[in-house]
């Protein structure tokens, strides 16, 4: 079966068709990316501004069109953070729907956490042992830890890339002091919750997913994109810990000739290296595994889940 997958999120709207069967992998079909970053579209009063409800519908309208066009028997829509936040959140998602017949599913942070749990269990296997995984979404951070597909603790916090660097006035450059204070900050959120996450025992491996994991990996030399999803890729805590002054130092338009930075994401990369240390530092872990699947791939495989029951 032909699936569509849109995923609304706080940096992009991205489409994701794959071919799905019980007992094999979502292969992918088709992908088709947007930069929209709606978390940067908020009025002082956290209401989406009309700007960003236009270009929402249109980008929702041209996915649904491109899913239908390529033979997707079902289109799963969802959106996090963004709009989950948005003081007209549900305004927004009648807009969408009355526009363009897509009702957005939005999920709430833990169920989040969750279904991107599921798909680094799937990719790493039962071996892998007790798993601890990070998603530095733009809007949010989730984290989940457990020894089977359903973790044990599943969490999620106000620390994506774009929130941090926005309500935490993240510059480029950015002054060492200052630099202390949202590290401190960043710090005291995550060993908040850490507590009940490692109660039940410490990680035999820990997992980052998402395109920031994927950057820092990327700038401390790992393989590019280009190479496959099967090439592995890990981060050590020490390259983490060597990178965040080194971006504090740098303007956006330096970090942008990074290798893995792309240039509409490298206002962000700073703060999303502070919640990639602490999350490492906190934990206690050396090495942080990069997984290539995340939420989209949840979704898939809970629906294809769905299919055998």
């Amino acid at each position: 079966m032909r699936i569509g997958v849109l995923d609304v999120g706080s940096n992009t709207v991205h489409l994701l068709v794959v071919d799905a069967h019980p007992g094999s992998p979502p292969l992918p079909a088709f992908s088709l990316k947007h930069e929209l970053r709606l978390a940067e579209h908020l009025s002082e009063d956290g209401a989406l501004n009309r700007k960003a409800i236009e270009s929402l519908i249109d980008l929702v309208a041209r996915a649904r069109e491109e899913a239908d066009e390529l033979g997707c028997a079902e289109f799963l829509a969802f959106a996090t953070s963004a709009v989950r936040d948005a003081t007209n959140g549900d305004a927004v998602l009648e807009s969408v729907r009355a526009s363009t017949g897509v009702q957005l599913t939005v999920l709430n942070g833990a169920d989040e956490a969750r279904l991107t749990f599921l798909a680094v269990r799937r990719w790493f296997g039962w071996s892998a042992g007790r798993l601890i995984v990070f998603d530095i979404g733009g809007g949010s951070l989730e984290i989940a830890s457990g020894t089977e597909e359903v973790p044990d603790v599943a969490v999620s916090l106000p620390l994506g890339a774009g929130r941090v660097t926005r309500d935490f006035n993240v510059g480029a450059p950015m002054a060492a002091d200052d630099l202390k204070s949202v590290r401190r900050q960043v710090r005291a959120q995550v060993a908040d919750v850490l507590g009940p996450l490692l109660r039940s025992g410490s990680p035999e491996l820990t997992v980052g997913t998402s395109k920031t994991f994927r950057t820092l990996a990327r700038m401390a030399g790992a393989a590019p994109s280009a190479e496959g999803v099967y090439v592995r890729r890990s981060l050590r805590r020490t390259d983490v810990n060597e990178w965040v002054p080194k971006l504090a130092s740098m303007t956006v338009e330096e970090r942008a000739t990074l290798p893995g930075v792309d240039a509409d994401r490298a206002h962000q990369i700073l703060a999303g290296a502070v919640v990639a240390e602490a999350a490492l530092d906190l934990v206690g872990s050396d090495e942080i595994e990069v997984c290539p699947w995340a939420l989209r791939e949840g979704v898939i495989l809970r629906r294809i889940d769905g299919l055998t029951d």
